[in-house]
């Protein structure tokens, strides 16, 4: 998908910016078409799948930087040539993108447009599967065709709010930071414990609380683990007041049995004190930071992806 969000991030803090996609595959590869990296003359951020295909699209794409071509299509078959036994070949489109290029940009569900200069009109098979896609509200996937990419925009990113900077927060956050399609918020006043953390992550440092849950969408995803037990209690009072997609609490089974019964006498009914999730992660893993970390970031993934799929099946 085109994350027209992150691509905006890059281009504010570097400038120009190239976006490198892979449009299509035939046969094995190691990422999927449709995934794409952001490269700059000092860095790049994502992968289209490591090795010496990724080697080589990040030197062309800064040389495209340098030399202010917007467009390049180029093929590369993974195998001994580059050192890779996939078998397969990939079909990669480059772009170069600022802030005049990035402000054109569509406000539509997908990006169509010619990336080959031999390329004519949209083709008749790219047009029927937008109009599919537009119809059903599902997303189409990355297609090239007849010279022309198309590539849908990406949502708007899940926020994920982790209440909390200690060990396990910043272990959560940094984990939940590179992940397309989430935007992760921190919020904790200690102002040590947020240094040193990925720029995308969204701290909420001076912001109390109760304005952070007030501003957060009815679709936000919740995770309390602050280092205290009643201002835990208290977020969870807060946040059964309101809508939230998810809702949970670090901690054990002891923890969540005496949080119940405080919620009640608060007023909470047990449905409404059920929509919280505790303990949270996967045990199986050990109690280690970034241990707890993965088994929550696992539980998310899992969690949105069978979302997805449920709503492409009733789509």
């Amino acid at each position: 998908m085109f994350d027209r969000a992150a691509l905006s991030r890059a281009v504010a803090a570097h400038g120009s910016v190239a976006r490198v996609v892979i449009a299509s595959v035939k046969g094995s590869a190691p990422r999927e078409a449709g995934t794409a990296m952001l490269v700059w003359d000092t860095g790049f951020s994502g992968t289209i799948g490591g090795g010496r295909l990724e080697y080589e699209a990040l030197a062309k794409a800064r040389e495209q930087l340098a030399e202010g071509t917007q467009t390049r299509l180029s093929r590369m078959a993974l195998g001994p040539a580059v050192n890779q036994c996939c078998g397969g070949a990939v079909t990669l489109v480059t772009e170069c993108f600022d802030a005049a290029r990035l402000a054109g940009l569509p406000e539509a569900a997908h990006f169509a447009r010619p990336v080959d200069s031999g390329a004519q009109g949209l083709p008749n098979t790219a047009a029927r599967a937008i109009t599919r896609a537009e119809k059903t509200g599902t997303p189409m996937p990355t297609i090239l065709s007849g010279g022309w990419l198309i590539e849908p925009f990406a949502a708007l990113a899940r926020p994920v709010y982790i209440h909390g900077a200690g060990h396990v927060g910043r272990a959560l956050a940094q984990c939940l930071a590179p992940l397309p399609g989430i935007e992760t918020h921190l919020v904790d006043s200690r102002e040590d414990w947020l240094s040193g953390l990925p720029e995308n992550i969204v701290i909420h440092r001076d912001q109390p609380a109760e304005a952070v849950i007030a501003a957060a969408p009815d679709t936000a995803w919740h995770y309390i683990m602050t280092p205290d037990h009643d201002a835990d209690l208290a977020l969870c009072h807060m946040l059964l007041q309101r809508d939230f997609a998810f809702t949970g609490l670090i901690g054990s089974a002891t923890k969540w049995a005496r949080f119940r019964s405080r919620l009640r006498a608060l007023g909470h009914g047990p449905d409404r004190i059920a929509r919280i999730t505790c303990p949270i992660g996967d045990p199986a893993l050990g109690k280690h930071p970034q241990a707890i970390a993965i088994g929550i970031a696992a539980d998310l993934l899992n969690t949105r992806a069978a979302r997805s799929a449920n709503r492409e099946q009733t789509a």
